[in-house]
C-alpha cells in the first residue's frame, strides 16, 4: 500500500498539472491545507475523468462509488490518491455525503442531455460545484454555519461561469446546460453567434454575477489565515466572467481564459490586501 507522504505527493502532482484556476489559490494556504486541497482536487479530477474521458462508463462510476466507500473506512483501493484523501477527510471532518453528491452529479454527464429549466440547472450545479465549495470550506475553516449556504451560492456562480465558457465544447459533446426555457425566451441558437445568442449569455452572466454578490460575505466567515486564498479563487473566476463579457461572449470562436500573468497578479493582490 502507498504510504501517506507518497499519496500526497501524487495528489500534488495532479493538482499542479491539471487544476489551473484552483491551484493558484492553493499556493496561499499553509502546507497542510494545500496538501488537503490537492487531495480533494485529485478526487474531483478522477470523478470528471470517469464521466467524460475515454474510460467514462456507468461501470466505472459504480466502481468509483464502491472504492470511495472502502477508502472512507481506511481500506484503500489501488488508486494512489486514497490514503491522502482519507487522511484529509478525517483531519477536517468533511461530511461523506458531499463526495457521493459529486459522483451523482458527474454521473449525469455520461449521457447526452439538455437541461430544461433553471431549477434543473441549479441542482446540477449544486452537485458538481456547490458540494466542492462545501467541502473546501472545511479546509479553510469556519465557525458560523451561515458559511455553508454562502459556499453553496459561490459554487453555483463558479459553475455558471464555466458553463458560459464551455458552450461550444459542451454542445459538441451533446450536452446543453443553458436551460431550454432561456434559449426559447431569447430565440437563440447555441451554434449561432448573433444578437440573440449574446443577449442570452448576457442574461446568464447577470445570473452568475448575482450569485457572486450573494456569496461575497463568505470571505469574512472563513478563518482568517484562509481568507486570501478564498478571495483569490473567487477573484480568478470573477475575472473569467469579466473576460467573457468583454469578449461579447464570443465563446463559439475562441476559448476565453484568465492568463497566467493575471492569476499571478491576483495572488500578489491577495497577499497585499488579505495578508
Amino acid at each position: 500500500m502507498l504510504n501517506l507522504d507518497a499519496s500526497y505527493l501524487f495528489c500534488r502532482r495532479i493538482a499542479r498539472t491539471r487544476a489551473r484556476n484552483f491551484y493558484y489559490s492553493f499556493l496561499l494556504l499553509s502546507g497542510e491545507q494545500k496538501d488537503a486541497m490537492c487531495a480533494i482536487y485529485a478526487f474531483m479530477r478522477y470523478c470528471d475523468d470517469i464521466s467524460e474521458g475515454e474510460a467514462a462508463s456507468s461501470e466505472a462510476i459504480n466502481q468509483w462509488r464502491k472504492d470511495l466507500d472502502r477508502a472512507l473506512t481506511g481500506d484503500y483501493p489501488a488508486n494512489p490518491l486514497w490514503p491522502a484523501f482519507h487522511d484529509t477527510v478525517k483531519r477536517y471532518n468533511i461530511p461523506h455525503k458531499y463526495f457521493h453528491e459529486m459522483i451523482d452529479g458527474v454521473s449525469q454527464d455520461l449521457e447526452p442531455r439538455a437541461i430544461q429549466t433553471f431549477d434543473e440547472l441549479y441542482r446540477y450545479c449544486y452537485q458538481v460545484a456547490s458540494v466542492v465549495g462545501l467541502t473546501i470550506i472545511h479546509i479553510f475553516g469556519f465557525d458560523n454555519p451561515e458559511a455553508l449556504a454562502l459556499a453553496e451560492k459561490c459554487g453555483i456562480a463558479f459553475q455558471l461561469t464555466n458553463i458560459l465558457r464551455d458552450i461550444r465544447e459542451d454542445r459538441e459533446n451533446h450536452r446543453i446546460y443553458i436551460p431550454a426555457e432561456d434559449i426559447q425566451r431569447f430565440s437563440a441558437n447555441l451554434a449561432k453567434y448573433d444578437a440573440n445568442f449574446i443577449d442570452l449569455l448576457r442574461f446568464e452572466a447577470a445570473r452568475a454575477k448575482s450569485y457572486y454578490e450573494e456569496s461575497r460575505p463568505l470571505i469574512d466567515l472563513v478563518h482568517k489565515n484562509s481568507r486570501r486564498s478564498l478571495w483569490a479563487l473567487i477573484e480568478i473566476y470573477r475575472r473569467l466572467l469579466s473576460r467573457l463579457e468583454r469578449s461579447n461572449f464570443d465563446v463559439l470562436n475562441q476559448r476565453i481564459r484568465v492568463p497566467t500573468w493575471e492569476k499571478l497578479s491576483i495572488l500578489a493582490s491577495a497577499l497585499l490586501s488579505h495578508g
